[in-house]
């Protein structure tokens, strides 16, 4: 007598959320491998087993799906580092120790995204219309926001520096030099441990200026520069 055959077995109906995930997972993989001009929503959804209707349902468009997968980690990070790291006003030496930490995080994060940031990057330059929405960096809105406060209660009073700056600065500080660390670091100048600990103690000294400031303390003024080219 013949055997009968095993019915196959049904996959296992996925949470709403679980969906939500792999979708993410497979548009970060996407994106780094094929650049942000390069993936498709297609693929992406291939990577995922899911259908472009099931993306469409989370994101309404490719530029969100974008700015979900590398922004909303990155906010994430953000939070969970801030409510695990919490520092007094003052306490320098604290300070320094987790702004060492979280921009040793943060460029790590931009490391493994690096690809990912680089396409788009290179797509904003050349095809801007293929990243309108995505090119200004509006995702970015959510952690300059969440910074903004963090750096606002440390320092109150009225800083030196606009925290809402200062913020963005110190970003662009981290994010320009690691992607563009080739062209600004010649081979020899300084290792990888030298130019992190550049960029900390830049940040760290902005910080405590504006903390300084704040308190009343002396700050020096700024430097008045002759941009005219007259003596």
């Amino acid at each position: 007598m013949a055997k009968q055959q095993a019915a196959p077995q049904r996959r296992k109906r996925r949470s709403s959320q679980e969906v939500a995930d792999r979708i993410l997972e497979a548009a970060v993989e996407e994106f780094e491998q094929s650049g942000y001009s390069g993936a498709t929503t297609a693929a992406i959804a291939r990577r995922a087993d899911v259908t472009e209707a099931q993306i469409f349902r989370f994101h309404d468009s490719k530029q969100a799906l974008f700015r979900a997968a590398i922004f909303t980690p990155l906010n994430r990070h953000l939070a969970e580092f801030h409510a695990a790291n919490a520092v007094p006003p003052g306490d320098s030496e604290s300070m320094r120790e987790a702004a060492r930490r979280y921009i040793g995080e943060l460029q790590d994060f931009m490391e493994e995204h690096s690809r990912m940031l680089m396409s788009l990057i290179v797509a904003s330059a050349y095809s801007p219309e293929s990243t309108e929405g995505v090119g200004d960096l509006d995702g970015l809105r959510s952690y300059f926001d969440q910074g903004t406060a963090v750096m606002s209660k440390r320092v109150g009073g009225k800083p030196r520096v606009d925290p809402r700056l200062m913020v963005r600065v110190s970003f662009a500080a981290v994010l320009a030099n690691l992607m563009f660390k080739d062209w600004l670091f010649p081979k020899g100048l300084a290792d990888d441990a030298a130019i992190r600990e550049a960029i900390i103690d830049f940040v760290i000294d902005g910080i405590q200026a504006n903390e300084s400031a704040a308190a009343g303390d002396p700050v020096p003024p700024p430097l008045e520069q002759d941009l005219t080219g007259s003596d």
